[in-house]
């Protein structure tokens, strides 16, 4: 079968489409022919070698898949630990779940960060109706997801984008302020959109260029969620800022904590392909890419050049 391997580690030179033996199916697992495979942020820090659960090279990257079950012909999602950027891939059946109704050819670049946005807002953070909160990348994948989201939930949503092009998806998504960070200094706007009061919650997928700043937007007591590394991993950080500004919080939530129990996958992933079924949240799917091109993908995820999510077609 086709895939493209990542032969050793670096940016998205090392990503070669290749001819390599089909997986089979284990014990616990069943085998996925791909319709389409979520590219996100993780799978370029899979491939420099910054993703700590990610195999050593070669390998082949991608976390997320949709397409249909080889035996039962039944179509499905799937999270997985590696090798979704294939025309096949073996699964464990306790990550898998129906997809039925869904255009597959989406499908694939919002398990993951679909059901990142649900559990990080609905069961990170404590959110209420009346609340506002700051989403940094509000206009990638998971951000566009989030903005609707939040809206829904009553919470008034401020993003973070780097372009106009970007402000206007995020306001259409739900963001009811949005912030320019490559003309505006993000945490003064949010102090001047709360008149002062800034926020108990920060969602942060951006990492290391917008760590000091999403501590500066919270309030006494805040929370800030820390999801992603789009910017590269936060540096070390001295423990005591936390305490002189406000006795903050910080987590560093992965999905994985909070799906293990197979129950737990499948409220959740009701909870979001319902809402994607009834239009309550719309995905986002802003670049198909072959599976030959998945090195212009990556250039251009890294390169901010996409919006909501991004996929591969084997």
């Amino acid at each position: 079968m086709r895939a493209v391997v990542a032969t050793r580690l670096g940016g998205p030179e090392v990503l070669e489409l290749q001819e390599v033996p089909e997986p089979t199916a284990g014990p616990g697992q069943v085998l996925i022919r791909v319709t389409s495979a979520g590219v996100n942020f993780a799978d370029l820090s899979s491939t420099r070698g910054t993703y700590a659960m990610a195999p050593p090279p070669p390998f082949i990257p991608g976390l997320e898949v949709a397409g249909e079950e080889v035996e039962s012909g039944k179509p499905v999602f799937a999270i997985v630990p590696s090798g979704g950027y294939a025309e096949l891939v073996a699964a464990e059946e306790r990550f898998t779940w129906d997809a039925e109704g869904l255009d597959l050819g989406a499908a694939g670049g919002y398990a993951l960060t679909g059901l990142t946005a649900f559990h990080a807002l609905r069961h990170v953070g404590g959110l209420q109706a009346g609340e506002t909160v700051l989403m940094t990348a509000a206009a990638g994948g998971v951000g566009t997801i989030a903005g609707q989201w939040l809206k829904k939930l009553g919470v008034t949503a401020i993003g973070t984008v780097g372009s106009e092009e970007k402000a206007k998806l995020a306001k259409a998504h739900g963001y009811k302020h949005v912030i320019n960070y490559s003309t505006e200094n993000f945490a003064e706007r949010v102090k001047e959109i709360t008149k002062g009061k800034k926020l108990p919650v920060v969602y942060d997928a951006v990492g290391k260029s917008t760590w000091d700043g999403s501590l500066e937007c919270l309030q006494p007591r805040g929370l800030l969620v820390s999801f992603g590394n789009a910017s590269g991993a936060v540096p070390p950080v001295n423990l005591g800022i936390l305490s002189t500004k406000g006795s903050l919080y910080v987590t560093r939530p992965t999905l994985n904590t909070y799906v293990a129990a197979r129950e737990d996958l499948v409220k959740r992933a009701s909870d979001l392909f319902n809402a994607v079924k009834s239009k309550a949240v719309r995905i986002e799917t802003s670049a198909r890419y072959p599976l030959d091109q998945a090195a212009n993908a990556h250039r251009d995820l890294e390169g901010r050049k996409t919006t909501g999510s991004v996929v591969l077609i084997p």
